[in-house]
């Protein structure tokens, strides 16, 4: 079989596992295609993954979140061999498709899933309510204190009201200015 045929029929499948168990089904099959000498059929083995940034205390914390927990794409050329060796990779329960017979998933959604795993913007998730006290620590109000009043996480910012020479005043304010109390 030539090069170019292979080209063609390379596809990506998905393969469902075990929840949690997405990065050591990928590390497993990896050490399989190693030890079976199997890599001129399967490529590629991607758990996608956005990048989240929490702001706990005031502090942020990078994490990667799994976009489809469960889930573990494969690029690969499918024959009995390489259905074999993916299948039967420890954490692996099945194909997505019919019983007998993986269904490629199309290129355009590949692509998709490809292209929001690299391209993710870092989404700030802050552990706040209404109602919580915060302290100020940057901006023109540093050092203040306040109750917050509304929550825009799509924005990453929120309103808290502020006493500022006695007078409770509505203050706009981003995530990274604020330390929760």
């Amino acid at each position: 079989m030539n090069s170019n045929s292979d080209a063609q029929n390379k596809k990506w499948y998905i393969v469902h596992t075990y929840s949690g168990h997405e990065n050591k089904v990928k590390l497993n099959l990896e050490k399989r295609i190693e030890f079976m000498n199997i890599g001129h059929k399967i490529f590629r083995i991607v758990v996608p993954h956005k990048t989240i940034t929490k702001v706990n205390n005031g502090k942020r914390q990078e994490k990667e979140e799994k976009i489809f927990p469960g889930y573990v794409l494969v690029e690969m050329i499918m024959d009995d061999d390489s259905w074999y060796v993916v299948r039967h990779t420890p954490g692996v329960t099945k194909f997505v498709g019919a019983e007998k017979k993986p269904i490629p998933a199309r290129d355009s959604e590949i692509k998709k899933i490809l292209h929001r795993s690299q391209v993710q913007t870092a989404k700030v998730e802050l552990d706040i309510n209404v109602g919580d006290k915060v302290r100020i620590i940057s901006g023109p109000f540093a050092d203040f204190e306040g109750d917050i009043t509304e929550v825009y996480p799509d924005k990453e910012k929120l309103r808290a009201s502020v006493s500022i020479f006695g007078r409770d005043t509505p203050v706009e304010l981003e995530y990274n200015q604020i330390q929760k109390i």
